[in-house]
């Protein structure tokens, strides 16, 4: 009894995967006894190993003193030392493949009871993941050491077992190992057993293992499955009419339904022997690269992706069944196809959804060695990745990722891992899975020259490159350009953004060999947390007292920590429908299905059509089913006659339930303008009296406006200043535009009262706007005129200077009562809009209140713009206020803080509310981009220096 295998404790050291572990096998269940061990364990955690409990794992050792720990859990989320977030850095000194003394260390106990039916049966005990490295003990035998934290292990537990009897499961885990070398992924460093553990019960002539084929032949819609076991078993399909047929055979079972992303037809069936049956799912598809293309079932596929890590803001990677199938659903509704499991391989469970539901996933090993490829170490000296002595470690990861989720139709493309250099070490794995499985192409971006992988995979490219790969025209070798070209990352979504999104997928579209990509990412890992005061927020890097860290960087998801979607996400969903409607002339539009496999033969195309907003007539309109990538031309509806700004939208509907969306969810719209605004000229020609100029009164000294119709007004004042976003940061992109715009003091800027000229029937304010220690500024000049009803304001606004980089926006700032917490808008929305992230926004009528107006980005950045707006109105609860127009249209934001504050702000219990609501009113602002982690805001969408005009007209509300 006792330390049989290893009696100290240089297995932390060891490159190698452990020690007597199981050979590695396919995840499944089966009728075979199992007996659930997750629940409350006793825990212990000591600062290094040295101070561990030499003999905790002894049965008759006396743990009451101990804690209870969740299992599945990390420690670090239960009180026990703390979370640390590093995006490339190691936290620890690189001196591979020895970890530091300071090794915090947790040991676990269980008691549990075996049925004495298991007498003289096999028995397995099975952990799905355990982060870093364990050492298990049943009975005070020592089973095995383990390291591949999100890797399974099985340990032969049937010579410790007491059948009918108590058992005691003790198990040692080090939050530090060899394998943490290789486990340098972009996330949380968090520790435990935190993924299920299972004792097995495996009867003699039962199911070690096997692996399903179930291959379609497109040209003629047949199947063929063969199903392959180490011992005899017999496989049936009902639905297909194969009973009790033989494994390691081909059967060639006729016409079948096949898998896709799209229409995930499974067959129910079951794998036997007399000892043990394994109930399956079997998806027929065949995966291929055809003439440089990736096809399933003969197609071409386009992935419409996101970048998936495991991460629950309570629970970190542990991450609870029903909030995984509610985050998968969250996923197909907003247009998602496909799923890159960066970067390591899931809870198997979620595979088990993905077949289920429907997605193309990319399965990546739980491979990264990013620290080592820090610029300052180019080369990457002493990778593990070239190493010799890690090849083990790295086959063994390899083939424990392959052999569990092999049997999964979901999975299309095995990943050799990420940001791991390259190196001998992944020739080994290429080599190792293509014989093991050659029914499925391997990827790895990191293999730039694309000698060991079957697509060219690339992160963050800028529009020009893909555009080029597409044509063939990269300067590129060989083994590139005849591969199929994914983006495995392409769009950063940390905070506000991603931008630019459809211009990446204009390129996917036009070009077949470039077949679309993942986005980055698709949850921001925020940890729960509550200030002094009890305010809910997330925290992130820095907020645990981490030496080293990589502050909010790990804040850059589609989704916030409780699964909220983002505008981010409403737009991407907009740029991924499936649908699309888009105005022909006008008299019609076109029509298009952009599914692969799907038809479009359940759906219902709603129309209505809205003046100045509000509904005059809908309907429905007639269109025929439409077949995968086909288009069709369709009539408008006989319209009623308007007399203002009307739109025509129509949106396609799912007309029945489907397993992941209800009958209405919406597949895809457009707009179709059926009637222009009528141009409208300022008011003008009502006299100045004094200082008054109609229901405008202004302050004499500095020529603002100080009240509209007796309401307190503070402003305007031109404004070029916006709280960085994420993207403008560019902290690891390659533009750091808020950098360039703090050097010209943008965030500081001063008026200077050149000339205040009181005409009869105007007030004109000249200024200089410029900041200190800096020559280049702005002239602004206000131009007032008013009628009985309203006062207009012209600002013009021309650069005085050089500023050669885009501006973060254009337009003035003004503060109005606080109790003006409504607004009503007629221009883009519902949500937020910005020059390249406005799909997802139509024209119309929309209402919100000052907070709703708000995005709560974690780490708090420029928020909440609405583009292309005609008019709005900020009302009280009484219905007072006033109505701020244009005879063009403007950018508006409202908020209860200023833009400084805002700037200021590191969470979001930051932000405290003001007695008064800060509007901008803009020209239009710098678009998003991807900067923070990639290319930035494309040229198009850059606000340049000026010359600039804004016309508005403020009226109070009758």
């Amino acid at each position: 009894m006792g330390s049989l295998l290893i009696m100290t404790t240089p297995y932390l050291a060891q490159p190698d995967p452990g020690a007597g572990r199981l050979p590695a096998r396919a995840a499944f269940r089966s009728d075979a006894a199992a007996i659930d061990l997750n629940g409350t364990w006793r825990f212990h955690l000591s600062p290094t190993v040295a101070e561990a409990p030499a003999d905790f794992w002894q049965v008759d050792f006396d743990d009451t003193g101990w804690h209870d720990l969740p299992v599945p859990a990390h420690w670090q989320l239960h009180g026990h030392g703390e979370p640390a977030y590093t995006n490339v850095v190691y936290p620890f000194p690189i001196d591979p493949p020895h970890v530091p003394t300071e090794n915090p260390t947790g040991d676990y106990r269980t008691d549990f009871d075996a049925p004495a039916a298991w007498a003289g049966t096999p028995a397995v005990l099975r952990f799905e993941g355990i982060d870093s490295c364990a050492r298990v003990w049943l009975n005070g035998h020592e089973l095995g050491v383990t390291s591949g934290s999100r890797l399974p292990s099985e340990f032969d537990a049937t010579a410790a077992l007491i059948p009918g009897g108590r058992n005691l499961l003790a198990v040692r885990v080090h939050q530090w190992s060899a394998g943490s070398y290789v486990e340098d992924q972009d996330m949380w460093w968090l520790s435990g057993i935190f993924r299920d553990v299972t004792l097995l019960a495996r009867p003699a002539g039962g199911i070690d293992d096997y692996f399903v084929h179930a291959d379609y032949d497109h040209l003629t819609g047949r199947g063929t499955l063969r199903v392959e076991t180490a011992a005899p078993a017999r496989i049936s399909v009902p639905e297909l009419g194969l009973l009790d047929a033989a494994t390691n055979t081909d059967h060639a079972v006729g016409q079948v339904r096949p898998w896709n992303a799209e229409t995930p037809y499974r067959y129910q069936a079951t794998l036997a022997t007399d000892a043990e049956t394994v109930p399956l799912w079997i998806g027929f598809r065949t995966v291929r690269i055809t003439d440089g293309l990736l096809t399933v079932n003969g197609r071409r596929i386009l992935f419409r992706g996101v970048n998936r890590h495991e991460f629950h803001p309570d629970h970190g990677r542990a991450v609870p069944m029903d909030v995984v199938r509610d985050e998968l659903l969250l996923m197909k509704r907003h247009h998602i196809n496909a799923i890159r499991t960066s970067h390591y391989p899931p809870h198997p469970a979620m595979l088990e959804l993905c077949d289920e539901l429907g997605f193309w996933v990319i399965d990546e090993c739980d491979i990264e060695t990013h620290g080592f490829g820090l610029e300052d170490w180019q080369g990457w000296p002493g990778n593990p990745s070239d190493d010799p002595q890690w090849q083990g470690a790295y086959l063994d990861r390899m083939r424990r990722m392959v052999e569990r989720d092999k049997n999964h139709p979901s999975v299309i493309m095995w990943s050799l891992g990420n940001e791991a250099g390259i190196g001998d070490n992944h020739r080994v794995m290429a080599q190792w899975t293509r014989e093991r499985d050659p029914g499925r192409p391997l990827h790895y971006e990191g293999d730039h020259e694309c000698r060991y992988v079957d697509v060219y995979s690339a992160m963050y490219p800028p529009l020009a490159t893909v555009d080029a790969v597409g044509r063939y025209e990269q300067a590129a070798d060989e083994l590139r350009r005849d591969k199929p070209f994914i983006l495995c990352e392409y769009a950063h979504a940390m905070g506000n953004g991603p931008g630019g999104l459809r211009d990446y997928q204009d390129l996917f579209e036009r070009y077949p060999r470039c077949q679309g990509g993942f986005v980055w990412e698709w949850i921001d890992h925020g940890l729960r947390r509550r200030s002094a005061d009890g305010q809910e927020y997330f925290g992130y890097g820095g907020d645990f007292g981490e030496p080293l860290h990589d502050g909010h960087f790990v804040i850059d998801g589609l989704v916030s920590p409780d699964r909220t979607p983002s505008p981010g996400l409403r737009e991407l969903a907009a740029v991924y429908a499936p649908v699309t409607i888009a105005a022909t002339d006008a008299d019609s539009v076109r029509i298009r299905n952009r599914y692969d496999f799907a038809a479009l033969d359940q759906v219902t195309y709603h129309w209505v059509i809205e003046e100045e907003g509000l509904p005059a007539a809908e309907g429905t309109l007639p269109v025929p089913p439409l077949a995968p990538d086909e288009e069709v031309e369709v009539a408008l509806p006989r319209l009623p006659a308007t007399s203002a700004e009307s739109w025509l939208t129509i949106s396609a509907r799912l007309t029945v339930d489907q397993p992941w969306a209800a009958a209405g969810h919406e597949l895809g719209q457009g707009q179709v303008m059926v009637r222009p605004a009528t141009p409208r000229r300022l008011p003008t020609g009502t006299k100045r009296r004094g200082d008054t100029l109609g229901p405008a009164e202004f302050d004499p000294a500095r020529g603002t406006l100080r009240a509209l119709a007796g309401m307190a007004v503070d402003g305007p004042r031109l404004d070029v200043w916006r709280a960085p976003t994420d993207n403008d940061e560019g902290y690891y992109g390659d533009r750091k535009l808020a950098q360039a715009w703090r050097d010209a003091g943008l965030d500081r800027l001063q008026h200077r009262l050149v000339d205040l000229r009181r005409d009869d029937d105007a007030i004109v304010v000249t200024t200089r706007v410029a900041a200190a220690q800096q020559r280049n500024g702005f002239w602004a000049t206000y131009r007032w005129t008013a009628d009985q009803q309203a006062v207009a304001l012209e600002l013009s606004v021309t650069p005085d200077g050089e500023f050669p980089f885009p501006l973060p926006r254009v337009g003035v700032r003004l503060a109005v009562p606080g109790t003006l917490s409504t607004v009503e808008w007629f221009g883009l929305g519902p949500g937020e809009a910005y020059a390249d992230s406005r799909q997802a926004a139509r024209v119309g009528r929309f209402t919100r209140t000052v907070d709703e107006w708000q995005t709560p980005y974690i780490f708090p950045q420029e928020n909440g713009g609405r583009m292309s707006v005609r008019w709005a109105e900020l009302r009280d609860e009484h219905g007072g206020g006033f109505r701020v127009s244009s005879p063009d249209t403007y950018q508006l934001t409202a908020r209860r803080w200023t833009s400084e504050l805002l700037t200021a702000a590191q969470h979001t219990t930051d932000l405290v509310a003001d007695d008064v609501v800060y509007l901008n009113l803009d020209v239009g602002h710098t678009g998003l981009g991807s900067g923070s982690c990639g290319p930035s805001v494309g040229e198009r969408y850059r606000l340049g220096p000026g010359p600039h005009r804004l016309r508005l007209i403020l009226a109070p509300l009758p």
